[in-house]
């Protein structure tokens, strides 16, 4: 599977050395991993706080790829996409996946051995099994009042 993400001409390590404030758009892109978990949907306890994330993912989402099939344009399907940036990550990074880059790095912490960055290719993310690969449902299929049934358990 071929990488859409450009990742090619980036600083040596920069996820190592340059605040997520600092970096550029292309850097900031080529962190993601690829693995879809942001678009599946997500219940949030109103007393915890506690998300729980499900099986039933965006409409826009490839089960396949794990991509967003209109990435650029995602927001004139999906409003209430979220656009996760250096600005909004303190406040609405928590419920990002646990091994989300973005939420890693803002954490202090490092990227798994299986991100692209690190591994050299795309791929890793779904041979680690990190990815929504193969098991999410879309969302249209799945009405919202039971989205608790699909809730994904560790």
């Amino acid at each position: 599977m071929s990488d859409p993400i450009q990742r090619d001409g980036l600083r040596h390590k920069f996820w190592e050395k340059v605040p997520l404030k600092d970096m550029s758009s292309k850097e900031w892109e080529a962190l993601c991993d690829g693995c879809g978990r942001c678009c599946l949907n997500k219940l949030e306890d109103e007393d915890t706080f506690e998300i729980a994330f499900t099986r039933v993912a965006c409409r826009l989402l490839d089960g396949d790829t794990c991509r967003c099939a209109q990435y650029d344009i995602r927001k004139q399907f999906v409003p209430d996409c979220v656009q996760l940036t250096p600005k909004n990550i303190d406040d609405i990074g928590y419920w990002m996946p646990p091994t989300c880059a973005y939420r890693l790095l803002n954490e202090g912490k490092p990227l798994e051995d299986w991100h692209p960055l690190i591994s050299g290719t795309a791929q890793t993310v779904h041979d680690a099994g990190i990815s929504v690969q193969g098991w999410t449902v879309p969302e249209f299929e799945v009405s919202e009042d039971e989205w608790e049934n699909y809730i994904i358990e560790d």
